[in-house]
Formats: C-alpha cells, structure tokens, sequence
C-alpha cells in the first residue's frame, strides 16, 4: 500500500535491501521470510512489543536522492507479490521522468506529490463518505484483515497493546477488537499466537485481579479460558469489549444486526487514534445512559453535556451537576445522586434567556416554560455555543402541538435587548398528566368510559373521604402533603425531583394522583403527548385483526385479577383486549406474553386506554428490557442477579436456596407481574408505584427482604414445595392498612390459608426494611450485572436450542451427538456470519426467534456451497460448486432457497454414512431432476431452438421426472387430476412459508414421520444426458485420490458396459414393441398413477402442469426424436469442450455406431484412458460426423439397479465408496477456515514458529 512519505533517517538497520535503482530502494525486514538466524527472531519479537505497525511491513520501498542522506517511506507490502507490483509501478512510470529533473530537491517535491496524489486517489474510489478513520488506524485495521484472514467487511473498532497469559507465560502483543471478533496475536522469539473469537461465542467476560495475575480481563468461551493483562488502560478497554460483547448478545435474542448509528453527531475533528466506529460506539453508551437515567424515549439522541450549577428555589442553592442536551429535551443531574433531577421537554420553553453575569453568578442562563416556571443555570462554560444550539434545537421543535388552541414560538432573548415577548395567547398544551385537555379523549368516536378515566373510578362508590374514617383522613394528608409538594418543587414534567420526592412516593402514592405520576416518572407522558392519535390508530388498525398472539390473549382475558370488580364485566375485559392487541400490533417481536394481561390490568384502574397503552410501552421497552418477549430472557437474567445479590447479601441462605432450587420460581413469578399476582393487590400496588420511580432495583430489594424476614423457615424447608408454600403465606399476609378501596379478596391466599394464619406484615414496613438492609444497590451496578448475567442466559439459552435441534434429527441419520452439535455450530456460524457481512442476503434468512428451534437458522445456496466444499467427502475439484448446487436443490424441499439443519444434516448423512447403495442412490438423485436443474440439462443454442417463447430464466421452473420422460404427447393428455394436485401441493407450500403457523410445523412433522422408506424400485430412469453428466462427477470425483488411475480405468469400463446395456435396452423395447414411445412411457410410469405421484413427489415438485411446459409441447408435436436431443457439453458452469452443433434427424437415425458417451469421454472429461476404453463401445467405426459433436438418443435409458450392479463389479469403486471419513476433522478445519472465506491471507509466516 502507498504510504504518505514520511522521513526515514537510518535506512539499514533491521532491513535487508533486496533491489535498488538511482531513486528508490525496496528492503525486507530482517527475520521475515526465510532464514534470518537469532537477528531475525529479535527482530520479529521487537517488532510486535514495540510497534505495531511494523508486523503490517515486512516489505517497504524508500525514495532517496544520491547525496541526500535523508530516506522517505513511499509504500509498505504484506507480501513480496504486493511490494513488487508497486516497484515495478515506479520503474516504469516515474524513473524516466525523474531523470530529467537537475535538482534533487526537484525529484524529491515532485515523488511526493506523485505519491500523495495516487494515496488521495485511492482513497477517493475506496472510502465511504464521511469515513474519517486517521491514517494509523487505517494501517493497523489493514494489518488485522491480513493476519487474521478477515474479510473486508469485518471492520476494526479498537487496538491495544497487552499481554496473554499462556500458562504462566506472558505474550506482549496485540489485541484486536472487530465488530464480531475478538483477535490476539504476539509473535516472541519466534513463538507465534494467534488467536480469534468469536464474540457470540463469549459466555464470561470479566474483569478481576488475582494473586497470580495481576489486574486482568478474563474471557470464556465454552471451551477456553484466556487472560489479557497489562494494558494501559484496562477500563476503556473492558468498556468497549462489553458493548460488543453486548451488541452479539443482541443479535443473538432478536436478530438485530449492528447497524452503525448514521444519526449520531459527528465531531468537528477526528481524533488521531480512534475509529469512527469506536466513537459511534462511545456516544451509543453515553446515549443509552442517558436515556436510562431521565427515562426519554428510546430515539433520543444526546447532543452534548457540560458541568453547571442549577439554583434550586425550594433550598435556596446553587446545586452543582451537568446539564444534558439532546434533540427534544433539556435535563439536569445533580452530583450528588439524590439532589435533584430535572427535565425539560423543549416543547414546553417559551424563553430562553441569557441573564447578565456578576462575580456571584457567572454566565447565567434562564429558561422559562409554559407552567410558568423558570430555571436558571449558572457556571456554564460555553454559553453562547450552548445557547445556539438549544435554539437550533427549538427552531425544530414544532410550534403547534397536539391540542394547543393558540400557541407561540420559544423566543431566545439576549440581555442587550431589554425587551421581553409581548404577552401573547398562553397555550393550552398540557403540561402534566392532571391537566384536563379534551385533546387527551383522541380515542375512539364512540367514547367508551375507559377512554378518557381509569376503572376505579368508574367502578368506586362515590362515598366521600369522611365516611372511611381513620383510612380517609390519611388519604387526605397524603393528598395534602402532595399538593405542597407540587407548589415547592413544580407540577407535571419540569418537576424538580429530589429525595422528598423519593420518600413521598415510598409513603405511598394517594388513589387520586396514582395514574398521573406513574405517567410521569416512567417517561411514558413525554410519549404520548408526543404521539397523539397513536393509540386510536393501532386499536382502528389492530381490530378484528387474527394472530396467535390475539389468540393467547382471549384466553388470558378473563384470568386478569378476576376478583377485580372491574374485571367482571365486559367494560374492564373489552379495555384491556383492546390495550393488550394494539401493543401486539406495535411490537410484533414481542407480541403478548403471559403476565403482561395481569400488568396491564392494573394500569387500566389508575389511568384511561391511552395511558395505561403508553404506561405498558415504558414498561415494557425500557424499564423490564427483554422481560415479556418469548422466552422471557430479561426476567431470566434478573433471576441471575437475584441469585448474585442473595450470596452478597444473604450468604449463609444463598445455599440452600440453591439446593431448594427456589430462586427460578420465585423470580418467574414475583418479577414478571411486579408482586401483583403473589401480593394483595393493595399492597402490591404500592411497590408498583416506588418501581415507577426507581426501577428494577425496588423489586430486587423488596425480593431480598422478604427472603430475609423468611430465613430461619427457609433454612427448616426440606424441598422446593415446602418454601414456595411457606413464601406465599407470607406474602399473602402482607398488607396495606392505609389502603381506602375496599379490599379484594385475594385468590392465592384463600387457596392457601393453613390453621394458624401467620402474622400480618405492613407494606410500608416491609419497604422501610428493604431501603434499610439493601439500599446499596445502585442502578448502574445493576446494569453492569445485567450485562454478565445476559452473557450466561442467552448462551444457556443457545444451548437448549441446540440441544432441542440435536434431538429433533432422526437416529438414523449415522452421526454422533457431539458430531452433530459440531456441525450446528459450524453451521449457526454461517448463517450468523451471513448477517454481519452479507448485506444483500434475503431478509427470509434473517433469523426469527418466534419460529420452532429448527427453523431458526438457515442458510442459503452460496452459503451452502461454501459449507459443501469444506466438509464433503466427495471433493470434485473445480466441479464441486456445481454438485453442491444440485444437492441443495434437492434439500431444499419447500423450494424458497433456504435450507434448515434438519435438511442440512440429511445431506451430509447421505455422503457419509449407509453402504454403497445409499450412498450411490444420493449421488444418482444429484444427477436427475430438482437436482439437476434445467440450465444444466439444455444447452442456450438449444433452448433458443426449444422454447419459442419468452421466458425468463428466474421464473423457470424445475422439469419433473415425467417432463423429462415422457414425449410432449404423452404430457398434453397428462390426467386433469394430475395437473389440478401438482397446483394445490405449490399453495398449501406458499402458505406454510408465509406466516410461522405451529400447526402446518405440526403436519408438516407428522408427515415426515409417516414417509416411508424409498427403495431402489423408486427411482425413476435415468436418460443419457442424465448419465454423461453422472460420468463427468465420477470422473472429477477420482481426481485428486490415490488410487486415480485405477478408479479411471473402472469407471470407464463400467460407463462402456452401461452404455450397451442402454443400447440393448433401447434396441429391445424398439424390436418388441415397434413403439419405442409407448414403450418409454410404460416403462417410466409405474399402473397405478396415485402410487407414482408420491415417489415424484418425493423427488421433486410437480411441474406438469407448468405453462411452460406445455408452452414447449404445443411448439414442438410431432416432432418425433428431435425434441430430445441434448448437447453433451451443456451448462456444467466449467466450461470445458467446445460448443457443439446439434444434428439433423437423418443424422441420429443413421450414426448408431456413434457412441455419445465417447464425444463425452474426448470432449468434455478431457481423460485420455477414458478415451481409449470408450471409442469403440458400439462395435462400428464412427462416421466424420463424431467430430463435430454428439446428440443423446431420446430413447436411451438405465435404471439406478443397472448402475448399480454394474458398479459392483470393480472392486475399486466399491472400496472408494465404503471408505470411512472423518467429519470431525473436517469440522476442525472448517472453524479454522470461517472467517478466511472473503480473503485468503497470503501473509508469509515467519520461519521459525512455535
């Protein structure tokens, strides 16, 4: 590669100069390539400690001018062939011209600019736009694809320098972070490592520090174990290790391949060492952070942060922390975790105003919103560049929002202009849920009550707060204490949140303001009123509307707290199906999930169907990741950090819960529904409403206090029954004495009340203990254990499936089960690979986590053939892409190009297990049709004679068995019957590939279950063009084998033998029945037609009663033995033999003697003992017209018992074909060989290698 010249003071040392002319001199690298001796090794060892660049060069060419002793680099090589290529590029083009020049300073000018003009012009046909990788990265990303065989696709995030401890023995090298692959590579004192992984195939990434290593980054896959240490930043390199590490989880739970984010802002200057990648990869951190911490909808992005002070008027201080901008919202975070918090939508500001500054309150910045509240920030750094881009901002920012009846533009005021905006119409956009607005009631013209309140509501007795006593009055305080709190600290979104807020909400929030806070604190307020109309629309689209999701949710309709009065009729249980199917509408991966109905209930008593809809999307798209979606994965990975947290915090209990094997049921149960379905309902609202202000964290400590106040019974329980029982009573007893709704009886408890009811628990108390004991937790730990927990279940998770596939395969398929789990690895990885480098792949093989385990990853033609050629036992050398294309096609049952493991396995098993028979039975299907498919079995010049009609070759389809046997007659009166079936078969194929419908997978299994075993009396016959094509895979076949000479001259004996059979055949059935055509038909179609239908059937789809089809019988009746006639050297995609001319009737009738098979022999195998045994197979001289080229005899055909017996008869060939081979190492090597399949490095390996 060219490089931008650089100067180069000591020319010799550590190179070796290999060539060299009056102006450039191309060198070597000591220790590359042969020899080298002990300088060489040192060489290469310091190479790779101290530079890692250098392992890029091996080769590099040096400009220099006689007497100047200065050097300059002008192109580096990775090999001899690439360095050559740019030396002789100079010879030719630059060393006359140098020549003229009479100043040296001239020469040395005008080979710079030469050189940065070819760089600059490189980079212009090979760079993206905007791609603003610096020079160094780009090197070092070129070094990777070199030493690791990546292909271009595969983009480099990050490189550090570290060290690899193998044994005891630390390797100073470098690790190479891609977007998929984990790459190491150290080459000391001759000692090489190399290692790569995938990062899907991570199950541990951790960091620790212990007595033997020091601080270091531990990675497990699930047969290695590696430590990386001594990096000089550890932290950014964990960081970025686990967000890739993350972003492979992802694409293994939901198929989202890593998109680079196109919408993030690019920086003004390009750091000198980090990939544009990597800084993508920064800022989507930063941005899920941030989301995460002010609750934004999930397309947010942040625009920048900076560290402020904001004055908080309720305490009188300036509180120091950083205030966060992004595209529709402007947010404050105090140090301090519980200081205060702050958002401010952009949609409600109306002014923002740069105040004047004094020494008290440096570059202030107000900004007031339509609540008539102002905010002023203090200490910011760069005010007048924070200032523009709010206001570029809010010049986006729609002016007319949902619902405004007047409404005006946020203004930017600047202190030299005194003036503020004239009072103008105030808007009537709302600014928090309570805010009564008829724009809020969008939903449904017919106005059913849920639209516009919450159940409760509708379902209370009106009886004043008076009448409920005691319970009344402290609803009342609750109230009160609220209302003074709004007046402090602001009502609606721009509330200050501070921790009088927290220990409000943990006092419990009053019936009255329940739904409008929980909008509030879990974010799902901004959405809606962003997205107004939203709701209506999904529940208009989604009516009427049949899924299975639709399905499973009419069956959970009426278990949704059925002890709620409100659930007892049809007002309650038509809400929540309407909820329940438009969020199954919006999020189709997540569809309906049991628990979500006992979820959504709840939400539909504080709040109308718009909002209890928007409350469910926080829920569950932010605040439970993963929780509802099919196989439950986030509830599966909180179960993890629950099983962690209870050997933290309750150790002497974390045993025995293991031994109970507690901890999966209790987590399914209590964090799926939030504690609704084990608590009273009014107690467990009250931990819905803290969940709502601090997440996940809240149930985690509620969890572990209750196993806490239980420890002493539980360490007494004998089995999982007996905790699980003792648990639910506790639970049960748990209860909310300030609660004013009358109480519900709850279901659980009346199922498991014993003698002694045990004591009562207060849910306050209970949530007091928790903060108490297990207030240390923090979200951002919680996160980062979510990480290492989702790394451990998606992988468990992997495995069932894999387990589940495994078991799905027949026993008679031959192989082990460990060779069968390898070859699912081998074969998940192409389909994987497939979406993070194939970008023009299909989207049908983009991987679907709702469908059965089996049909989750397939695969597609190319990537068959490249899985074919690597682990086939029949290597046919060039000819082996075209046998793999025919076994696909004969896999591909369903006929949409793509093809299961089942199926896959089924191919493989063919080619290496069962006897002889098997095996030839598999290689004589390959040579008839689906397999082989008509471009292979027509020649163009002879399609253009054939089909006189337009076609094109896509819409083609497959010739059956019948078309190709029976004349055009005999298929224009094919029975009606015949045609009408062939057509039901292909719907009922195309509906069972549209949608996943579980019960076409039910009848598609039992089926297959039914199927009976094919014999050899099912095989259809074998034409001549059949047979020649048969010949011509044998014969590549025996190319590359030991025994090659002997198996040529056995194939050609038997090929001779089974030509006069064919010729007997055809002169037999002609003599006895003077109808060769009738004859053919008879002998092709078995009496009973019902009975040959299934074995075409098994063979291939039906096409008889395809248009073209009969398109080429109408054009061609009456033509007698023309429409047969094939040219030898048809379409076997090599190329061999020249094209030949097709030959007239008379012709073929009078050239018996001309054997087809020898033109085949000559022409198109090209083998001369072939050749030799075959000229003479019909006994007589061959006419001149052998020269020009063959036809195949339309009337000619074999049978596979013929093949059969014939094959028999050579001992060498049934030895070749019952030889053992081992697919175990050919597994090995196609690991080894997976991520080369782009481009192959053709780096030279030092010589010396460990």
């Amino acid at each position: 590669m060219w490089l931008s010249p650089e100067e180069v003071l000591v020319a010799n040392a550590l190179w070796v100069t290999e060539r060299a002319n009056p102006f450039f001199v191309l060198q070597r690298r000591r220790g590359h390539g042969k020899g080298g001796g002990l300088t060489g090794l040192l060489v290469g060892t310091l190479d790779v400690v101290l530079d890692s660049s250098a392992r890029v060069a091996p080769y590099r060419i040096l400009h220099q001018t006689q007497d100047s002793q200065v050097y300059w680099t002008v192109a580096c090589g990775s090999s001899r062939k690439e360095i050559t290529k740019h030396w002789e590029w100079l010879e030719n083009n630059l060393l006359q011209t140098l020549s003229i020049f009479d100043s040296e300073e001239d020469i040395t000018t005008f080979v710079k600019g030469k050189i940065h003009g070819i760089i600059a012009e490189e980079n212009k046909n090979l760079q993206p736009q905007g791609d603003e990788d610096p020079g160094k990265f780009k090197e070092a990303e070129l070094k990777m694809r070199k030493q690791f065989g990546m292909p271009e696709g595969e983009k480099l995030v990050n490189y550090y320098s570290c060290s690899y401890w193998k044994g005891r023995v630390p390797r100073q090298g470098w690790l190479y972070l891609t977007v998929n692959h984990l790459c190491f590579y150290s080459f000391l004192l001759g000692k090489e490592v190399s290692l790569v992984v995938q990062w899907v195939d991570i199950t541990r990434l951790e960091k620790n520090a212990t007595l033997l290593f020091p601080e270091s980054i531990r990675v497990d896959t699930r047969d290695q174990e590696l430590f990386f240490s001594m990096f000089l930043n550890i932290g950014e390199t964990f960081k970025l290790m686990e967000q890739l590490a993350n972003l492979a989880m992802r694409q293994l739970l939901d198929s989202e391949g890593f998109l680079e984010d196109k919408a993030l802002p690019r920086p003004i200057r390009p750091h000198r060492n980090i990939s544009a990648l990597k800084r993508d990869l920064d800022a989507r951190a930063k941005n899920e952070c941030y989301r995460a911490t002010f609750r934004l909808p999930r397309d947010e992005r942040l625009d920048g942060h900076t560290s402020c002070t904001l004055w908080t008027p309720f305490n009188k201080l300036h509180i120091p922390g950083q205030m966060f901008i992004s595209n529709n919202y402007i947010c404050f975070a105090s140090k301090e975790e519980d200081a205060c918090h702050l958002i401010i939508p952009l949609r409600e500001v109306t002014i923002v105003e740069k105040a004047d500054s004094s020494s008290v309150l440096p570059s202030p910045l107000s900004i007031s919103t339509k609540s008539k509240m102002t905010f002023l920030f203090a200490n910011l750094k760069d005010r007048d560049f924070l200032v523009q881009r709010i206001s570029d901002f809010l010049q986006k920012t729609p002016s007319k929002q949902p619902g405004s009846i007047g409404s005006r533009k946020a203004s930017v005021v600047d202190p030299s202009t005194e003036s503020s905006p004239a009072p103008q119409e105030v808007s009537e956009q709302p600014t928090s849920p309570a805010s009564p607005l008829s724009s809020r009631q969008s939903f449904c013209a017919q106005e059913v009550p849920t639209a516009s309140q919450g159940l409760l509501k509708l379902f209370q007795k009106n009886s004043p707060m008076e009448d409920l006593g005691a319970k009344g009055a402290k609803e009342k305080m609750k109230e009160e204490s609220w209302h003074i709190h709004f007046f402090e600290y602001g009502r609606g979104v721009c509330m200050y949140r501070t921790a009088k807020t927290r220990a409000l909400v943990l006092k419990g929030i009053p019936e009255s303001l329940r739904g409008e806070l929980w909008l509030l604190f879990s974010g799902a307020w901004n959405e809606m009123v962003t997205h107004p109309g939203y709701y209506a629309e999904l529940v208009e689209k989604s009516t009427g509307k049949y899924s299975l999701a639709t399905e499973e949710i009419e069956r959970d309709l009426h278990r949704s707290m059925p002890e709620h009065p409100a659930f007892q009729n049809e007002l309650g249980i038509a809400a929540l199906r309407r909820v329940l199917t438009a969020y199954a509408f919006r999020n189709p991966t997540i569809g309906y999930c049991q628990a979500m109905n006992i979820v959504t209930s709840v939400l539909l008593l504080y709040g109308s169907e718009e909002e209890a809809f928007w409350l469910l999307v926080a829920l569950c798209e932010r605040m439970l990741p993963d929780y509802y979606n099919t196989r439950v994965v986030g509830a599966l990975v909180d179960q993890g950090i629950f099983e962690e947290l209870t050997r933290d915090f309750l150790p002497q209990l974390s045993e025995k819960m293991q031994d109970l094997g507690v901890i999966s049921s209790i987590s399914l149960s209590w964090f799926l529904t939030l504690f609704l379905s084990v608590m009273p309902f009014e107690s467990a609202v009250v931990i819905v409403d803290c969940f709502f202000y601090e997440g996940i964290k809240v149930i985690l400590q509620v969890a572990l206090a209750v196993l806490d106040a239980n420890m002493e019974q539980l360490l007494g329980c004998s089995d999982e029954g007996e905790a699980m029982t003792m648990l639910g009573r506790y639970l049960d007893n748990v209860v909310n004495k300030q609660s004013v709704s009358p109480p519900i009886p709850h279901l659980h408890a009346l199922l498991t009340s014993g003698d002694d009811p045990p004591a009562e628990v207060d849910i306050f108390e209970l949530l007091k203990v928790s903060y108490e004991k297990f207030s240390s937790l923090r979200a951002e730990d919680i996160e980062q254990m979510r990480f290492k927990q989702r790394l451990k279940v998606i992988q468990s998770l992997e495995d069932t499936a894999k387990r589940s596939v495994v078991r799905a395969i027949p026993v008679d398929i031959g192989f082990s089960i460990e060779e069968l789990e390898d070859l699912y690895m081998v074969f998940k990885a192409k389909h994987l690979a497939s979406q993070y480098w194939g970008c023009s792949r299909t989207v049908a093989s983009r991987r679907d986590p709702s469908l059965p385990y089996l049909e989750q990853y397939r695969i597609d033609a190319s990537q068959f053939r490249e899985l074919f050629a690597s682990l086939t036992p029949w290597a046919c050398g060039s000819h082996t892409p075209v046998l793999a294309g025919r076994m696909f096609r004969l896999l591909d049952k369903n006929k949409d190009s793509l093809i299961n493991f089942k199926e896959f396995v089924t191919g493989m098993s063919g080619m290496y297990h069962g006897d002889l028979t098997e095996k030839l039975k598999v290689l004589y299907k390959l040579h008839l049709p689906p397999a082989l498919s008509p471009e292979e079995a027509e020649s163009a010049l002879e399609a253009a004679r054939y089909f006189t009609e337009d076609s094109s070759s896509e819409a083609s389809p497959l010739a059956s068995d019948l078309d190709l046997f029976l004349p055009w007659e005999a298929q224009e009166t094919l029975p009606q019957e015949e045609q009408e079936g062939s057509g039901s078969e292909e719907r009922g194929e195309e509906k069972g590939t549209s949608s996943p419908d579980y019960r076409h997978y039910l009848r598609m299994w039992a089926k297959e279950k039914e199927a009976q075993k094919e014999t050899i009396k099912d095989l259809p016959k074998m034409n001549q063009e059949q047979f020649i094509e048969l010949c011509k895979t044998l014969y590549n076949m025996f190319s590359e084998d030991p025994m090659e000479q002997d198996l040529y001259h056995a194939i050609a004996t038997v090929a001779s033998l089974l030509l006069r059979i064919g010729e007997v055949g055809k002169k037999f059935s002609a003599r006895t029945g003077r109808k060769p055509r009738d004859c053919a038909t008879e002998e092709d179609e078995p009496p009973a037609p019902e009975s040959h239908q299934d074995a075409a059937r098994e063979l291939q789809p039906p096409a008889a009663g395809d248009p073209q089809a009969k398109a080429g019988g109408d054009t061609h009746l009456g033509k007698a033995p023309q429409e047969s006639q094939v040219v030898v050297e048809a379409g076997s995609g090599e190329g061999q033999g020249s094209p030949s001319q097709l030959l007239s009737d008379d012709e073929t009738k009078d050239d018996m003697s001309m054997s087809s098979y020898s033109v085949v022999s000559t022409g198109s195998l090209q083998c001369e003992d072939l050749a030799d045994d075959t000229v003479l197979v019909g006994g007589e001289a061959c006419s001149p017209t052998a020269h020009i080229g063959g036809t195949v005899d339309t009337d000619w055909c074999i049978s596979f018992e013929q093949i059969l017996a014939s094959i028999l008869t050579e001992s060498v060939l049934v030895n070749f074909f019952e030889k053992r081979v081992d697919i175990g190492l050919k597994i090995k090597d196609q690991k080894k060989v997976e991520r080369q399949f782009s481009t192959a490095s053709d780096h030279e390996q030092p010589g010396v290698s460990g």
